[in-house]
């Protein structure tokens, strides 16, 4: 069923790569969403991605009481792209997203960055989280983790009758910069981290290949890269109590989480888990609060979290 207000597609007149916006809600306020770049198999699977974002964009404003809807944009990478090349698409994604009005405002997401923000503003007004030295906010990696922490802390309280994870297993899957704040955070655990780039192997923590993270026997799983990992097929495998992660659209749908109730795994959603950047970046830039307020406001997550899983079980 279609439920997006506009789906806008184009190719840029400046790179010939091709740019996308999906516009899920602007019912509560403009929408807020992501600029993600990277490699597409075909068309049709940035489509599907952009659609699925989208929408849970307008859920994690929802659920963080923010009055905005959701919206998430793509750039489709089909060539290496060289500095001037990457200039090129970015301006062409900022011809699109002026095409909104203002429906859509832009911020980082996979593949993008505050720089990144920076080209755009050059031609539109809609685009967040430029640098610190250019008035933004800068990388949204921070209070993401944060928030991700302050979920773990109620829904573990609410799994094993404490927040403390000392001592406990957690793997985190998906080492950028979101996950290894995330594992520096759990002072105490036991961390085992997974990434698809071997680079980022990190001695003060276990490693195990990304193909093994979800079999792993542990008490917390933290999905931290990419989304669509909880399958019917890896929800068999999980060996833990507790899920709670910043990836996006974890589930491959719906019902996985059923599956995972059935399994007696505790899940966090994650557009309640991941919310913390896109209200600390809304707090700082929109409503004027400075970076403690909007801290305080991230960590309320903790109390979102503990009424949505309620009285432990």
């Amino acid at each position: 069923m279609w439920e997006h207000e506009r789906l806008v597609v184009r190719t840029g007149k400046r790179s010939g790569m091709t740019t996308m916006v999906a516009l899920h809600s602007t019912e509560a306020g403009p929408a807020v969403g992501g600029c993600r770049m990277k490699p597409y198999g075909q068309i049709t699977d940035a489509v599907a991605d952009v659609l699925r974002l989208s929408k849970a964009m307008t859920l994690k404003c929802e659920a963080a009481g923010i009055p905005h809807g959701g919206a998430k944009s793509v750039v489709v990478v089909d060539r290496p792209l060289t500095p001037e090349l990457r200039r090129e698409v970015l301006l062409d994604h900022a011809d699109l997203i002026n095409e909104f009005g203002g429906a859509y405002r832009a911020g980082p997401d996979v593949g993008t960055g505050p720089d990144d923000m920076l080209v755009l503003r050059e031609l539109t007004p809609y685009a967040y989280c430029l640098p610190e030295e250019h008035g933004g906010t800068g990388s949204s990696s921070g209070p993401t983790a944060r928030g991700v922490l302050a979920a773990l802390r109620a829904a573990a309280e609410h799994t094993f009758g404490t927040a403390d994870l000392t001592g406990r297993k957690v793997v985190v899957s998906g080492f950028g910069s979101v996950g290894e704040l995330i594992a520096e955070g759990l002072a105490g655990a036991d961390i085992i981290v997974s990434d698809v780039d071997e680079s980022r192997r990190a001695d003060r923590f276990g490693w195990v290949h990304p193909d093994e993270a979800y079999k792993v026997k542990a008490d917390v799983l933290v999905p931290a890269a990419v989304g669509g990992v909880l399958s019917p097929e890896t929800v068999k495998e999980l060996d833990v109590r507790l899920v709670v992660g910043p990836a996006n659209n974890q589930l491959t749908d719906d019902g996985v989480a059923d599956l995972l109730a059935e399994r007696g795994i505790v899940w966090v959603p994650d557009h309640v888990a991941s919310a913390g950047g896109v209200i600390y970046t809304l707090a700082r830039e929109d409503d004027g609060d400075d970076h403690e307020t909007a801290l305080r406001r991230v960590d309320r997550i903790e109390e979102t979290v503990r009424r949505l899983l309620g009285p432990r079980r």
